[in-house]
């Protein structure tokens, strides 16, 4: 069954907003739409229950109500026990708060494993554990292609190492990383896994319980949902990293890493993330199936429509001599944020497809290490063009013409 691209669309408020129409948006990596059911669950929450929630008065009772369906339809979305998913207030914020954790708990002289192929977040916190004593490996990715190879990671794995930090995909090279094989050769070795799915979860949510790693992380509002980082810990390693929060949080495992409270009214809003997911299930045919099953089936329609417009793209840029296309050519291994490296600055021809109703980005998108090991000038950047499911054929379209004439 293929995408109704035409339902997808009526799900997202953006599309119907005059001030937006005859603009494709194609900087989505950056930050999706966000999809009605998360619209209006905030909207309730800011009108209905914007008080102190878990009180005995009908107002908090409700907002508690709603915070705790948020986190108990995520989890189960997303394979995992309801207290092993952590709200707080973004990516970046969850990963320094994991690796003070982390910090507390290595000794001086055990390694963790980090990349360059990784947006910032998912680096520098755990870059800076050196201060501390432990030592860091860099896992690099081919100077050429971008890619990371498990054959290279095998090669720094020994039994000082305790984490590996990787992406589920990058953010400017876009290749879909093997989590489940490297999350078992990390694992074989003793250590644990983080994974960034930052840059992947745009782009359906994975059953993570199945996929292995020990801490997978998103941001909601990447997400088609409100500003708001998710976080997995898996149990056994939840338990065993020093608590972050308030000392009478201890307990609560999904409060040991939020040492400040999240936005209640965004967290309560993230349910409307599963809404969508259920509501887009039930109109290609739903059928009998848990949240996590529901979740993996919209998850490969959503990737379907996305690798036959993504393919389109690559074959319409990956010939151009002026343009050095960075990661695979082909759509099945990669997602759909197409990085590419011009002979001027990429947010100068951001600003020329703007005139032509193209909304796209330029810059290093904050994964400079990548781009460098690359080869490609920071300076310069590199224009960035991202899309998700809702992108249709017609605005494909609107931007092959406009990168016709631009380039």
């Amino acid at each position: 069954m293929k995408l109704d691209i035409d339902f997808i669309r009526s799900q997202f408020p953006a599309f119907a907003e005059p001030t937006l129409q005859g603009q494709a948006f194609f900087e989505n990596a950056g930050g999706s739409y966000t999809c009605a059911p998360v619209i209006d669950r905030l909207t309730r929450f800011y009108t209905q229950r914007k008080v102190q929630p878990y009180a005995p008065y009908a107002a908090s009772t409700l907002g508690g109500n709603e915070m705790d369906e948020a986190r108990a339809r995520m989890s189960a979305l997303l394979g995992v026990e309801n207290d092993e998913l952590s709200f707080g207030p973004s990516t970046t914020q969850n990963t320094y708060v994991l690796a003070q954790a982390f910090g507390q708990m290595l000794q001086a002289g055990e390694a963790i494993i980090v990349t360059n192929q990784d947006h910032e977040a998912n680096s520098g916190p755990w870059r800076r554990l050196s201060e501390r004593g432990i030592e860091v490996r860099e896992w690099r990715i081919d100077a050429d292609t971008g890619r990371l190879d498990p054959a290279k990671l095998e090669e720094l794995l020994d039994d000082k190492v305790r984490l590996v930090c990787f992406p589920h995909c990058s953010n400017v090279v876009g290749q879909v990383n093997p989590v489940t094989e490297i999350t078992a050769l990390a694992h074989a070795a003793g250590a644990f896994v983080c994974v960034d799915g930052v840059s992947y979860a745009p782009h359906g949510f994975v059953d993570v319980g199945a996929l292995g790693p020990d801490i997978y992380l998103f941001s909601a509002y990447k997400t088609f949902g409100p500003h708001q980082g998710l976080m997995v810990i898996r149990r056994p390693l939840a338990e065993l990293l020093p608590n972050q929060g308030h000392h009478f949080n201890g307990g609560t495992l999904y409060k040991r890493f939020t040492p400040a409270g999240p936005d209640h009214a965004q967290v309560a809003a993230c349910a409307g993330m599963a809404d969508y997911i259920d509501a887009v299930y039930e109109h290609h045919g739903g059928g009998k199936a848990d949240a996590a099953g529901r979740g993996v089936a919209v998850h490969d329609l959503m990737r379907d429509h996305e690798t036959e417009l993504l393919q389109q793209l690559l074959d319409a840029v990956k010939s151009r001599n002026s343009v050095r296309l960075i990661g695979p050519d082909t759509a099945h291994d990669r997602a759909p944020t197409v990085a590419l490296a011009l002979n001027r600055p990429g947010l100068d021809v951001a600003r020329d497809l703007a005139a032509h109703g193209v909304m796209a980005g330029g810059g290093d998108f904050y994964a400079s290490r990548a781009l460098n090991a690359m080869g490609v000038n920071t300076d310069t950047g590199v224009l960035r063009l991202s899309f998700t499911h809702y992108t249709s054929q017609a605005e494909i379209n609107q931007l092959l013409n406009a990168l016709d004439d631009v380039l």
